[in-house]
């Protein structure tokens, strides 16, 4: 069973099994052991859609969350930034570990594992980008630009059919 914590520090187990995939499929009608398919396109959608994923994570999460106490909306409220990043790897982990065939598991793990590089290397080339910029430059250089298509449309005479003698 994986973990993350909310931004309230709280510690929540992440389970999925068959009764877990089964209420979530009840409750939001996601079928969790499906996401993969498709080159787990549908899985990506989820976790980059912070209110679906959160709703899903309280759905694996409810037994625990009504230990605690905790409704889905203070349960959400808990969620944002590095907690969401968090729970969103928990969730992704333990929806690997769900899969019975350990070879599946593996190569999900090497899919996951190849599209965080991607995602850091990407990460890495914009950041690098983004120091490369000179806001001076680039401002003034939009101002030319604009200056000079107003000056340039200034010049083309007007011609309204008003204007045409005929």
């Amino acid at each position: 069973m994986h973990t993350f914590a909310d931004n309230l520090g709280r510690t929540w187990y992440v389970a999925v099994n068959v009764t877990t995939v089964r209420r979530v499929r009840g409750a939001l009608d996601i079928d969790l052991y499906q996401l993969v398919d498709d080159g787990m396109q549908e899985l990506g959608k989820l976790v980059a859609d912070p209110v679906r994923l959160a709703d899903v994570l309280y759905v694996l999460c409810k037994e625990d969350a009504d230990t605690k106490q905790v409704s889905d909306e203070d349960f959400g409220r808990a969620l944002g930034g590095d907690a969401i990043t968090s729970a969103a790897e928990a969730f992704v982990e333990e929806l690997i570990d769900f899969f019975p065939d350990e070879r599946s598991r593996s190569a999900l793990r090497k899919v996951i594992a190849a599209g965080r590089q991607v995602r850091t290397k990407l990460l890495d080339h914009a950041e690098t980008m983004l120091e490369s910029i000179n806001p001076d430059e680039c401002a003034n250089a939009l101002i030319s630009s604009w200056t000079s298509s107003r000056a340039s449309s200034e010049s083309i005479p007007d011609r309204s059919p008003s204007d045409s003698s005929s």
